[in-house]
């Protein structure tokens, strides 16, 4: 993290009880002073930058599948690209209904549904009208996403002119900006709300206004301007005509606020008035330099990492992406490098784009086209939302995990004081059966209000905190540890209450006592039982992190040396002698699915460090090989995506790299696989959903074949697959222990390395049988030529 970027961090996301406070930050969506210009940016060229392209644009029936997402990581939109009738469908992170949700259903769970719970939603549909661009009239239509500078954009000929509209969402100036040039063009904007807003026009703007049932104010407002036409406000319209350039401005957004002790409310806020001035603001900037003010933001991130996996042919180049994809999966013997590699950069832009605020990536990332999104659109704790961010650290982009902080920061007073008066409930099956209670537990889904559904989650507070943790080992920023400290005292005081003794046997016969979870499930499979892996191993792994954070900033020592003991006594699995797998219950029975899309046991192993392929017992690694063997090779994207992890990390390239392939199969006929659109679709029998968690897992799968770390240890080409053996190199990957790796291969061989110190000090870089002490100071490099 840069240090400018942690002090606006520290500045406005402090943490409940670490002497940094909330208040008095910079609300998410507020009026600010106008971003400062760049006088020059270099715009990759079409012909150099990294796209996804198509020949025609998104069917809007099938907008989830085909529209082209934009975001700032604030507000978000689902972009058609029609050229006579064009939509924008529009987000913002923080458009959620329901509430803290803190009432026990009868079995002692939360409740989970959209008026307790509440879901997130779609704050607006634009349309852009263009009477006569349609059938015959248009010609040479092209679609595309460019990666390298973050615009969506669609050019085609009509009456003898080359039209072209590019559409992104700037996040400094907080605003989607949809340009027409090439004109003339003559038409109509509209803005309509998505919970019946009656749309008004005045001051050459549209917008709305409108009230949630749980007090949460939001409003939209969009304007254009054009300097060779004509631009009014006819009605609930804008009506252009003669334009040769048009720039359409947008934005909307809530008085959400993530402070708990504001109710998560802003006092005061306006939406409508803000929403109004921000597009009035950046309708003033020429068109050129709204572009170019976005396009340099966005470069400060993307330009952070690059990837080449070898060379695509001329015929796969000539591919439109989604027929690329389908290509690719049908002719399993030949690769295709640069779309795979394309793909890492796409997970890459979802980041950028999708995580920048104060809220993270939810199941859907911001981008909804509907108010009833499966499962709400939340935030899944036993997988989704920890996968949303393996990719962040290592592919360069660290402080858009940042998001994931804020949120847990902001919401832990609400789950603190909900677990303290609801978790042990008589009626609650998960209850802490000591009677001893503190800390702080979610249930599997939690909202932005601080509320939870679905069903209490004991071990979802570890895995959050595993996930916090992560960005300390890539960054080993001590301000940031200071930051998420109280979420993890409080998680680990949580285990201290919550684990119980029992005696087991070990195999001479002799007994002995264990620590182990109390009644739990392991995620989402088999049934309740005590001692469960997925428990065990997660209380391991923060006990670990908690220790470790207690030494680096000199805080509660009594309490972890507590933990470090309790942590030595924690019931750990066993190798199945029935199965041959590594134990997913206290049991050696397999009591579920044996292709059960989740790898609950192995969380140990992937995200985890307990169990390494270098450090652990042949036996131990047996157990883990043999389990993920019974899980298959085929499932939901995410499923595949964790799968091909953990192939990488037992060093077996080929089945990583097929796995990776599998998240990248098409999806057909509502099948699971990659939509036209490159989103990942979940397959729900009669039809798919968009779960961006694949698309990232997916991506940081790809990383994982190409370097190895934790904290003492960067391995490169640990699992690299044949195909991209050839020639290859990457720049700008994170690795634990504060580094980051540029490298390059020939023949399936490192030729040469540097590794620059990001805060690290010591680490032992690997590469096959070499090895090499490295000892930096932070940002000092070092490049290494392995023979």
């Amino acid at each position: 993290m840069s240090a400018s970027s942690r002090r606006d961090f520290l500045r406005i996301a402090g943490a409940t009880g670490g002497g940094l406070a909330l208040s008095g930050g910079l609300h998410p969506f507020a009026a600010h002073a106008a971003p400062a210009r760049p006088s020059s940016v270099d715009i990759v060229p079409e012909g150099k930058a990294t796209s996804i392209w198509y020949r025609t644009p998104a069917n809007e029936a099938r907008i989830i599948q085909e529209a082209l997402p934009v975001g700032n990581g604030r507000l978000g939109a689902l972009v058609g690209c029609d050229p006579a009738d064009d939509f924008l469908y529009l987000t913002d992170g923080a458009f959620w209904t329901g509430g803290s949700n803190d009432t026990l259903t009868d079995d002692g769970q939360l409740p989970y549904g959209p008026d307790d719970f509440g879901s997130f939603g779609l704050l607006a549909k634009l349309r852009i009208a263009l009477p006569g661009h349609s059938g015959k009239a248009v010609a040479s239509y092209r679609r595309q996403l460019d990666l390298s500078n973050g615009v969506v954009s669609a050019t085609y000929q009509h009456e003898g002119n080359l039209l072209r509209r590019e559409v992104y969402a700037s996040q400094p100036d907080d605003v989607v900006v949809v340009r027409l040039t090439g004109g003339p063009h003559t038409g109509t904007v509209s803005l309509a709300g998505t919970h019946g807003e009656t749309t008004a026009g005045g001051n050459g703007q549209l917008s709305f206004a409108g009230k949630l049932k749980n007090g949460l104010r939001y409003a939209a407002a969009v304007t254009a301007v054009s300097a060779t036409g004509r631009v009014s406000v006819d009605g609930d319209k804008l009506s252009f005509a003669g334009c040769r350039e048009l720039v359409i401005v947008v934005c909307g957004g809530t008085d959400y606020s993530p402070d708990a002790a504001k109710d998560f409310r802003e006092p005061g806020t306006d939406p409508l008035a803000v929403a109004r001035a921000k597009i009035a603001a950046a309708a003033k900037v020429p068109g050129n330099e709204l572009l170019k003010t976005h396009v340099s933001d966005y470069h400060r991130l993307y330009n952070r990492f690059t990837i080449d996996l070898g060379q695509s042919s001329a015929l796969q180049r000539s591919l439109d992406s989604w027929s690329r994809i389908a290509v690719r999966y049908t002719d399993a013997s030949t690769p295709d490098p640069e779309l795979e590699a394309a793909y890492v950069q796409y997970g890459r832009y979802l980041t950028i784009t999708g995580s920048r605020d104060w809220l993270p990536m939810n199941l859907q990332g911001i981008w909804v086209h509907n108010n009833n999104p499966d499962w709400y659109a939340d935030y899944h704790t036993d997988i989704n939302v920890q996968m949303n961010y393996w990719l962040a650290d290592p592919a360069g982009l660290g402080e858009n995990s940042l998001a994931l902080a804020r949120y847990c920061v902001s919401q832990l007073p609400v789950w603190t004081d909900v677990t303290k008066r609801l978790f042990n409930s008589d009626r609650n099956r998960f209850r802490n059966s000591s009677g001893k209670i503190a800390g702080w537990a979610v249930a599997f889904s939690t909202n932005i209000h601080g509320g939870s559904g679905w069903a209490w989650h004991p071990s979802g507070n570890a895995w959050l905190c595993n996930s916090l943790w992560r960005h300390y080992e890539y960054s080993q920023d001590r301000e940031y540890l200071e930051l998420i400290y109280p979420v993890l005292k409080g998680a680990a005081e949580f285990w201290q209450a919550r684990l119980i003794t029992t005696t087991v046997k070990d195999e001479d016969g002799t007994s002995r006592e264990v620590l182990i979870d109390d009644t739990s499930w392991s995620p989402e499979h088999g049934p309740d039982g005590k001692g469960n892996t997925y428990g065990q191993e997660l209380a391991w792994e923060l006990f670990e992190e908690f220790t470790t954070a207690s030494r680096v900033l000199d805080r509660d020592t009594g309490l972890a040396a507590e933990l470090h003991a309790m942590q030595a006594k924690l019931y750990l699995p066993r190798v199945s002698p029935k199965t041959g797998w590594l134990e997913e219950w206290m049991t050696p029975d397999n009591l579920g699915e044996v292709t059960h899309r989740h790898l609950s046991p192995l969380i140990g192993f992937y995200p985890g460090d307990r169990i390494a392929a270098d450090t652990s017992a042949p036996e131990l690694l047996e157990g883990v090989r043999a389990l993920l063997t019974a899980r298959g090779m085929d499932s939901y994207g995410w499923a595949c995506a964790w799968r091909s992890l953990c192939w990488s990390r037992l060093k077996d390239a080929e089945k990583a790299y097929q796995l990776y392939l599998t998240v990248l199969r098409p999806s057909i006929t509502n099948s699971n696989g990659t939509s036209a659109n490159w989103f990942d679709m979940y397959s729900q029998g009669s039809y798919t959903i968009f779960q961006i968690d694949a698309n990232l897992g997916g991506a940081a799968a790809a990383l994982e074949m190409i370097l190895y770390s934790r904290p003492g240890v960067i391995e490169l080409l640990p699992a690299l697959p044949g195909a991209w053996a050839a020639k290859g190199s990457v720049t700008g990957v994170g690795a634990r222990g504060g580094f980051e790796v540029d490298l390059a291969w020939r023949n399936g061989k490192v030729t040469e390395a540097t590794v620059r110190s990001t805060g690290g000090t010591s680490t032992e870089l690997r590469a096959g049988g070499f090895r090499k002490r490295l000892t930096l100071k932070p940002g000092k490099s070092v490049t290494v030529r392995i023979p």
